[in-house]
């Protein structure tokens, strides 16, 4: 069983940045792909990043590339989410992803575990 915790949402004005933490359980975060994805209220789960298990394959939803940088120390068991540039239709939960089989996918259901989830807001 692999646990995330996602931290660093909060409130910040449009054009700012923030920069999301996922921290995982576990001794074996270096074989797994991650991912973040976020869901606004009323709107589906959407895919925003993704990172493979190396960290040499990452993958952006179109709305983020350019703005958001996702990365990962395998060493302290985290994935991050660098978010610039952000813009009020950047608000949602953010939620971190893990696959087992250390893939990098925006389908969710390539997810095994996932976080409880950490709030963006963007005021403009």
């Amino acid at each position: 069983q692999v646990q995330l915790v996602e931290s660093g949402g909060g409130l910040v004005q449009a054009g700012g940045s923030l920069r999301l933490s996922c921290a995982a359980s576990g001794r074996t975060f270096g074989s797994y792909g991650m991912g973040w994805f976020r869901q606004a209220p009323g709107k589906e789960r959407e895919f925003v990043a993704a990172i493979h298990r190396s960290g040499g394959s990452l993958y952006y939803a179109d709305s983020v590339k350019g703005r958001f940088t996702i990365s990962r120390d395998n060493a302290k068991n985290t994935v991050y989410l660098q978010m610039n540039s952000l813009k009020p239709e950047d608000t949602a939960v953010y939620y971190c992803a893990a696959a087992m089989l250390g893939q990098v996918t925006a389908v969710a259901d390539g997810y095994d575990y996932w976080g409880q989830g950490t709030q963006v807001t963007v005021s403009s």
